[in-house]
């Protein structure tokens, strides 16, 4: 057996050890996106009971929506989009910290518009007076598209913005009731193949620093600190299930296995497009770019969407992706012929 191998033995040996001693339950806030594939794959591979939890899933459209649990702690865990109330919460001292990233760039995110109008936009500062449809307030679609507005020398107060959740900003784009969209995979992809929506640009392009971090696991603090070991071995299984992800994310031997968590579980429906679809990426071992979390903070304190910034070092606890990167050992791709970027 190899150095790694033993590592690995071990480290798995610690994670499930918690199995023997508890069954705790707990609640894990949710907003569906491609990458919360890691969450069910968590569950229904048995990684977080084998880890000592038995876990409810709560689902939410937006992820702000769900700070507000997790600070009270009715939630013990959410993966969601990052957003201004998360660092709002953090700055006002609240019990909760980041845990691990799951997803960053590439996010193969789409800057959508309605297909009457792909020949007369053809420029970022021809977006000026146009509705661009976001998420919601405070997200970090908010930051993505007041950077990208900036490098053309405008600002959101150019654009009129409509907030439509993800799933229903196809029916906004048929309505006319929108010129623009911001969307994330899956839905983005969809749109296109319904013809309700024309890809024209990705952000990632052109906002900095890269990667840029988009979707996390959040954790309320006091409960972690509570037992440590086990809210460690918690986000161990979550980052185990997360490189399940990411051999998928490269066409590996399990892709079709997730895509069918992603039908089960309801995040997409169309088999097909999840083949053919790009995938969002995240770091194997759950590391943040604190560089770019600092970004999105200072950005949003600019903007006024948070009253103030916590520092650096309150962002996040990165000791959750050191532990899961010395239990787990190297990540290592299966089908290494593969050349996507993103989740290596």
């Amino acid at each position: 057996m190899t150095h790694n191998a033993v590592l690995l033995a071990l480290g798995l040996a610690v994670v499930g050890a918690g199995a023997a001693r508890a069954d705790e339950k707990i609640v894990i806030g949710v907003a569906p996106t491609m990458v919360t594939a890691s969450t069910y794959l968590a569950i229904e591979k048995g990684y977080l009971r084998d880890a000592g939890f038995t876990a409810t899933v709560e689902n939410s459209i937006s992820g702000a929506k769900l700070i507000p649990y997790l600070a009270t702690n009715r939630i013990q865990v959410v993966q969601a989009g990052i957003s201004a109330a998360h660092f709002n919460a953090i700055a006002q001292g609240l019990p909760i910290t980041l845990a691990l990233d799951s997803g960053s760039s590439p996010i193969n995110q789409d800057l959508l518009l309605r297909p009457d109008l792909k020949d007369s936009i053809h420029t970022i500062a021809d977006l000026k007076g146009h509705s661009i449809a976001i998420v919601a307030p405070g997200s970090i679609p908010s930051y993505v598209i007041g950077k990208t507005l900036e490098s053309a020398g405008l600002s959101l107060a150019d654009v009129d913005i409509k907030y439509v959740p993800f799933p229903m900003m196809g029916a906004a784009f048929a309505n006319h009731a929108i010129d623009a969209a911001l969307e994330v995979p899956p839905f983005g992809d969809l749109l296109v193949s319904q013809g309700l929506g024309a890809r024209w640009l990705d952000p990632d392009k052109i906002v900095k620093p890269t990667p840029m971090e988009v979707v996390g696991y959040m954790v309320n603090t006091d409960w972690a600190a509570r037992d440590p070991a086990a809210a460690h071995r918690l986000m161990t299984a979550f980052a185990r299930a997360g490189r399940d992800y990411c051999q998928a994310y490269h066409h590996g031997p399990n892709r079709a296995e997730v895509a069918e968590t992603l039908i089960a579980n309801k995040v997409l429906t169309n088999r097909a497009l999840i083949e053919t679809m790009p995938w969002q990426a995240r770091d194997p071992s759950g590391r943040f770019n604190l560089a770019s979390l600092v970004d999105e903070q200072n950005w949003f304190f600019a903007h006024g969407m948070i009253q103030g910034r916590a520092p650096p070092q309150r962002l996040v606890d990165p000791s959750y992706a050191e532990a899961a990167a010395r239990t787990l050992g190297p990540f290592k791709l299966i089908n290494k012929d593969d050349a996507l970027a993103g989740c290596r």
